[in-house]
């Protein structure tokens, strides 16, 4: 069956109401203010809020599931299943399940269509699922992870990605969407750093923002995700606690969940599940309510991310656990600013309307939380357009276009980092005959997690790019398995290597899909895979050394989610390329590359440590940090060379946050800015004369960092400010200006006050966060 996707026959095909006698005995809601569209959305709630039961309200509240309807076996339809969920777990339901796609349009139709015949209010659900590089559905288009987007340092394919990611989700009659993180990813032990867009809240910020941008501006909601400071838990263990006071809070992480929840406009916010400075993100009033609403000024909803709110009883202590004390988390949450409940717990929030009638619970707490739910769907449209979802033989019009792919290929190509390049190896002839080796270069796609089931059957991988892209010879071996020590293969693989022109090792890390990630299946990252080494596991090490020794060109891919440590490969390999977790088109982008089609221009989102003991690695250490005296060293012959911080090795960046080798060759000159002497209110323009010096067109990041000389509290050593991705053909100059507001500039001094203090501040140019170009200093009276 074929169903209408305009408003005017949606809205005529729910003409027939079948109200209960008892909705039906309730008053006319013919001239209701909530229903016209021409009155504001503040008087639209405040009908709608006017009109609804306690019982109506909770309903709000609660997030319920496609799968209380629909079977996810065989499709059929539970008419009870959907009349029970509407009723009670209402405001929102989630279909990120991997079924076929027109499971998912089919039942969410039913929903949105039940809801407004059958329900007196006819208030539309919000349609959830996840998208932080994707929509997730069945042959929905996937973009590269999050951790490389942020690497194209190139905010506005991001906002084109979230744009195209609206379009697939509307078709399907998704209309939110979770994502984006806009979580630091400063301890690279933590098995998620691959859905973050890296350590600094400044480009994260950005980032988040362009996705936030791009979804919203195509009808679909974004929540951003996970409020806050989830993403340097103790130990890099997934769920534990953050350390930290008020200022690491507010200076460092707060700043893009800032830009991305207030400057984007985000509809909603997930909560963590993570305790910061002993207090539960869930329940954090401070956080929910002082900062969040007060400060920030927030109107629409926060939602608890799944079982989260169990997590107050079971995990941190606070209330009963067996049985679980409901009333205890609805009064942790609620009154924190918490609003709505996901699935995955025990569904506290169900027993508000009995809470609210024995006095335990306020029914104005309970507005104001339905308020903001409210608010976000009348923003959002849904109440003229509950269900824009295309008929069956449509859908492929709006998901995985070409349009899409090309995209998908595009943002992959500017996300990839060239690390090392030996002796100009790079590119590679396209007549040359290549040896693709390791268990990353053909076989399975090696995407990150947050991919629908079986996503790694489909997808170009780097043997299928290179031959595709090749005019020579082009053989895979596989030479070891990844999660295995056993070195059978390496015979064939140093064999295969031998009688090529040049090697192509791809090695790394790997996740799983979204239905394989919670089957107790090997994995060395992805939601709750933490590691206590970034070394490359198994024998894929020996086989990179292997191929190394046989003395053919080697070119070694690190296909990851976070850093790999491995600082002899940067020695003895003779080009290195970083690929986080790619696309579907990952092998094509990366051929690109390699040969020279395209001119690698991504630039590093986090940094890269010697080893795993010298975390935290991120940049922008407080002043007195990385202040070592001398480093040791262990060479590969085996020799010692003893230093004292650290003893046999150093605490500083093997590759440093911003970096990233090109083709080309750009030079700095003519550092200035528009004015020296400024006042807090001030704006100033930072401009420099960026040259391509070679004879191939690229593209070079700059990057603007600002140190504060002198402060009344210990900051950041230096702190990303501004950035510029800017094309230059060969021997083209172009002059690059960049705008720093001086407000943007303060700290949060000894009594917690946001000041901008007089002083000198200095302006640093360059490529990198360690490679500057020159500087300015500017004076504030």
């Amino acid at each position: 069956m074929k169903f209408p996707t305009s408003t005017l026959l949606l809205a005529a095909g729910f003409a027939s109401a079948e109200l209960s006698a008892t909705d039906k005995a309730r008053p006319s809601l013919k001239n209701a203010v909530y229903k016209n569209p021409k009155a504001s959305v503040d008087a639209r709630v405040a009908d709608l809020l006017s009109r609804m039961t306690i019982e109506e309200k909770t309903s709000q509240l609660v997030q319920g599931d496609i799968r209380n309807w629909m079977n996810e076996t065989d499709n059929s339809f539970n008419q009870t299943g959907l009349e029970w969920s509407t009723k009670y777990r209402g405001g929102s339901f989630y279909v990120g399940i991997a079924v076929p796609q027109q499971w998912i349009s089919e039942n969410t139709r039913k929903a949105q269509e039940y809801i407004q015949k059958n329900t007196y209010l006819g208030i539309p659900a919000l349609v959830q699922t996840e998208a932080i590089h994707g929509f997730l559905a069945f042959n929905a288009t996937i973009f590269n992870s999050p951790i490389a987007q942020a690497c194209s340092w190139n905010p506005s394919l991001v906002e084109k990605m979230a744009g195209a990611i609206a379009v697939e989700s509307l078709a399907l009659g998704v209309n939110q969407v979770f994502a984006p993180l806009a979580d630091l990813s400063r301890e690279l032990r933590f098995g998620r750093v691959e859905e973050t867009y890296g350590e600094d809240g400044f480009l994260v910020g950005e980032f988040a923002h362009s996705y936030v941008r791009g979804v919203q501006a195509g009808g679909v909601s974004a929540m951003v995700k996970h409020f806050a400071a989830f993403g340097s838990p103790e130990q890099g263990l997934n769920v534990g606690p953050v350390h930290g006071g008020e200022r690491e809070l507010r200076t460092t992480f707060l700043p893009s969940y800032k830009r991305a929840i207030v400057d984007g406009g985000a509809f909603s916010i997930m909560t963590a599940y993570h305790s910061y400075d002993g207090v539960p993100a869930v329940c954090d009033a401070h956080l929910l309510t002082d900062i969040l609403r007060d400060e920030w000024n927030y109107k629409y909803f926060t939602m608890t991310d799944a079982g989260a709110s169990d997590r107050i009883c079971q995990a941190f202590k606070m209330c009963q656990a067996n049985p679980i004390d409901k009333t205890a988390i609805v009064d942790f949450i609620l009154p924190a600013g918490g609003d709505v409940e996901m699935g995955g717990g025990s569904y506290s929030f169900e027993t508000i309307p009995a809470l609210v009638a024995s006095g335990k619970v306020s029914a104005k707490i309970v507005d104001t939380a339905v308020a903001r739910v409210l608010k976000a769907k009348f923003e959002l449209g849904l109440f003229e357009n509950p269900f824009p979802g295309l008929a069956a033989d449509k859908t492929n019009t709006a998901i995985h276009t070409s349009a899409h792919i090309e995209l998908a290929r595009k943002l992959d190509e500017e996300s990839i980092v060239l690390l090392e390049n030996h002796n100009n190896v790079l590119p590679i002839s396209k007549t040359a005959s290549i040896a693709v080796i390791g268990p990353m270069g053909h076989g399975l796609m090696n995407y990150g997690d947050y991919v629908v089931y079986n996503s790694s059957q489909r997808g170009v991988t780097p043997y299928d790019g290179l031959k595709a892209a090749s005019k020579g010879k082009v053989t895979y071996t596989q030479g070891c398995e990844k999660w295995s020590t056993s070195q059978g293969g390496f015979a064939a693989a140093i064999a295969a290597a031998e009688a090529a022109d040049v090697a192509v090792v791809v090695v790394g890390t790997w996740s799983r899909d979204q239905n394989e990630l919670w089957m107790g299946l090997n994995a060395t990252t992805g939601e709750h895979v933490d590691v206590d080494s970034l070394n490359l596991v198994g024998a894929q090490e020996a086989l990179v050394r292997a191929i190394v020794d046989t003395g053919k060109p080697t070119v070694v891919i690190f296909s990851s989610g976070k850093p790999v440590t491995a600082p002899w490969i940067s020695e003895d390999a003779a080009a290195l390329v970083q690929q986080f977790y790619p696309s579907e088109q990952g092998g094509a982008a990366l051929a690109n590359v390699l040969f020279g089609d395209v001119n690698p221009s991504g630039k590093l989102s986090v940094s890269f440590p010697r080893s795993v003991g010298a975390l935290p690695i991120y940049y922008d250490y407080l002043n007195s940090g990385r202040d070592s005296g001398d480093a040791g060293t262990v060479y590969d012959n085996g020799t010692l060379v003893f230093g004292h911080q650290y003893v046999l090795g150093s605490p500083h960046a093997l590759y440093e946050f911003g970096y990233g080798l090109s083709y080309s060759r750009f030079a700095y000159s003519g550092v200035s800015v528009d004015k020296t002497k400024v006042s807090a209110k001030d704006t100033v323009t930072v401009s420099v004369t960026v040259k391509n010096t070679s004879n191939r067109d690229g593209q070079e990041v700059v990057q603007v960092y600002v140190k504060d000389l002198v402060a009344s509290v210990v900051v950041p050593n230096i702190q990303l400010k501004g950035f510029e991705k800017v094309a230059l053909k060969a021997g083209e100059s172009k002059k690059v200006s960049i705008k720093v507001k001086m407000q943007d500039l303060g700290v949060w001094n000894s009594r917690m006050k946001y000041v901008v203090e007089a002083g000198d501040f200095l302006f640093l140019v360059g490529a990198s966060s360690a490679d500057f170009k020159g500087n300015v200093t500017v004076t504030l009276k």
